[in-house]
Order: structure tokens, then sequence, then C-alpha cells
């Protein structure tokens, strides 16, 4: 059986990952299995100990990649689309219209892992891999959400990104798609006020 290279073994790893990491905001790391993840990634789980301590060890770095992404997001938002023909937007303005939207809420598997897996983290030990790497990528958001050219305080940032996420997350457990719609519409408003 040929070797695998180092950079085809890592480019195996980070398709695990990057797979793991939609999964676990789609179902939550409790409902995703290590032959789930590898089967996402087209692996067998065979090979799962060949790039993972254990099944905590991929759901921090999963975690850790989602956070990445959304961080990326912030940071280097897509240029607006066709239903956003209006004036430029700053990168705040438009960092909230898409995270505090339709599609966000429908699709939290591409979404903010801090909405979709913080009732998982709050549920784990103090120090667990999974915590940790919530934490983290927590820290991390609000550092980047306190850098966009809009300047925020630390404090300020810290309030933004708990309404938005708090928003997000009761928007998605609503079945009453009116109720779901102005939870949204309603944090975007009040993000959007001057002064805020």
């Amino acid at each position: 059986m040929p070797r695998v290279s180092r950079a085809e073994a890592e480019r195996s790893r980070r398709r695990v990952i990057d797979h793991t990491a939609r999964l676990i905001r789609e179902k939550g790391p409790d409902q995703v299995s290590v032959p789930e993840a590898m089967a996402a990634a087209g692996f067998t789980h065979g090979g799962f100990y060949r790039h993972f301590a254990s099944k905590d060890d991929l759901l921090a770095e999963a975690l850790a990649a989602a956070f990445t992404e959304r961080r990326e997001a912030m940071e280097h938002p897509a240029p607006a689309g066709e239903e956003d023909p209006g004036p430029a937007r700053s990168p705040r303005a438009a960092f909230l219209d898409r995270y505090l939207s339709q599609p966000h809420r429908d699709h939290p598997g591409q979404g903010c892992a801090a909405a979709a897996l913080a009732a998982d983290a709050a549920r784990t030990e103090p120090g667990s891999p999974l915590r940790t790497a919530f934490t983290e990528g927590l820290r991390e958001l609000v550092d980047a959400f306190a850098r966009l050219p809009e300047p925020a305080d630390r404090e300020e940032a810290l309030a933004d990104l708990s309404t938005m996420v708090g928003a997000l997350v009761l928007a998605r457990a609503s079945q009453d798609e009116d109720l779901s719609a102005d939870l949204l519409a309603a944090a975007r408003r009040r993000l959007s006020a001057p002064g805020a």
C-alpha cells in the first residue's frame, strides 16, 4: 500500500475537521459519532486515530475551525449580493445584516459556532476540550468584533455580540416564522442605531 505524503495526510485531516465543524453546528457534538464524521469527509472510521488522539480532540479542533470561519467572515465580509443593491455599507453593518439574517438562521451548519454550540459547551465540565475551545473561540470572536472599522470598546463588543448570538439562538428556536423574523429585525435595528 503506498504511503501517504504529509501534505496529503494534512489535507485529509483538514477535510475531517471541516466536515465535523459543519456537523457539530447542525446536530450538536453529542449527536456526531466518529464514523459519521469520517464518512462525511469521505473516509472510513478506521483511519481516525492516525489523525486525532480522541473524539474530544476532533471536536475541539472542529469547534476552533468553526470559530475561525466566523471570524474570517467578520474580518473579510463577502460583497453584497443582488438582494442588497443599496449604498455601500460599513463592514460592521454588512456583518450584522448577514449575521442576523434568515439564511444564517436557517443554515446553522455554516454559521456561528457561538450560537450553535453555546448550550452544548455550557453543559460540559470546566476544562473539557470542548469548553476550552469554545471559550478561546468566543474570546477571539469578541476581539475581532471590537476591531471592526467602527471602533467599539470591549464592553460594547461584548454587549453587541451577546445581542447578536441571543437573537439568533431565539430565532432558530422559535417555530413561529413571524416571531423569528421579528427577533432578527429587532436586534439588527438595535445594533444599527446611532450610538449602538
